[in-house]
């Protein structure tokens, strides 16, 4: 298996919804292309800001073939494949091998708490014995807040001693950044990814690989700035449109926001049991973004 990992800017992107419920895979092909187009490295679909734990297993394996049947660059794509049961969390990578993704992010078993440490590595255990034959990267997802389960540092060690060639890194959406630095501290080989643009100077120092960032869906070319060329200006701005959410929901905020940029009322539905943005906190959000982007960033 290529130790190829990926890096730079990468947008959590969000799974826009059609009226029935069900993934809309034209609009979110569209959204793909125009995050790749305009400063994005990579995406990772069916994430937290994709709604993924939300969607059947048959609901996401079709987001994955559309975007392989549409010819997205699959290598340039991590896909959420985690779930509670090791049976599903092995078939949806399996999927994503198959196809060719770049990668696998891969969640905890996210309802019993409390485990003990043998528990998840039989887990990961189950996943790369059963992806052996199209050994797909692995990366974990740390999102204790979400999953109640962390992937922490000696358990992050104890991994790599078995599966080094298959655990290439680690999405940490914890927001501690202490913990991000130790766990990239691992393995110079261990590729970490806070999920906050205002990590980027940072990274591109080498801190880090780069970000996973859900508010990438808004201000990509902002990031690819910040990213490609140490753009400190860029960065703010970029850093100011991730701060609107402070205090709000910020899946259902950015998909309220992507349906301003765009001009698309549908980009901005839910599906449960996620809930829209208030009136009033589209309203507030909307204006702050059309204010910095008056800004007029050169």
């Amino acid at each position: 298996m290529s130790k190829k990992t990926l890096s730079g800017v990468i947008a959590a992107i969000a799974t826009p919804i059609d009226e029935s419920g069900a993934p809309d895979l034209t609009r979110a092909m569209k959204l793909a292309r125009f995050l790749l187009d305009n400063g994005c490295d990579g995406l990772n679909v069916l994430g937290t800001t994709g709604e993924a734990t939300s969607f059947s297993l048959a609901e996401r394996k079709a987001v994955m073939d559309s975007y392989k049947t549409n010819g997205l660059p699959l290598e340039r794509l991590m896909v959420g494949t985690g779930a509670a049961a090791a049976s599903d969390a092995v078939a949806l990578t399996r999927h994503a091998a198959e196809l060719g993704f770049g990668g696998a992010l891969v969640l905890p078993p996210f309802y019993y708490k409390g485990v003990p440490d043998d528990g998840l590595v039989a887990y990961i255990d189950t996943i790369v014995t059963a992806t052996a034959d199209t050994p797909i990267p692995l990366y974990l997802y740390h999102y204790p807040a979400m999953s109640g389960l962390p992937w922490h540092i000696a358990l992050i060690k104890r991994l790599l001693e078995t599966h080094s060639s298959r655990i290439v890194g680690l999405k940490d959406s914890s927001g501690d950044m202490d913990y991000a630095r130790a766990a990239a501290a691992v393995s110079k080989d261990f590729a970490v990814f806070p999920s906050t643009e205002a990590c980027l100077l940072e990274a591109r120092a080498g801190a880090f690989a780069g970000c996973i960032s859900a508010t990438a869906n808004l201000n990509p070319d902002l990031c690819g700035r910040a990213w490609a060329s140490g753009d400190a200006t860029a960065l703010e701005a970029a850093v100011a449109i991730r701060k609107l959410f402070e205090g709000k929901p910020l899946v259902s905020g950015v998909k309220a926001l992507l349906a301003h940029i765009h001009g698309d009322p549908a980009l901005s539905r839910m599906k449960p049991p996620l809930a829209p943005l208030s009136a009033a906190d589209r309203t507030a959000v909307t204006a702050g973004y059309d204010a910095v982007r008056a800004r007029k960033v050169a």
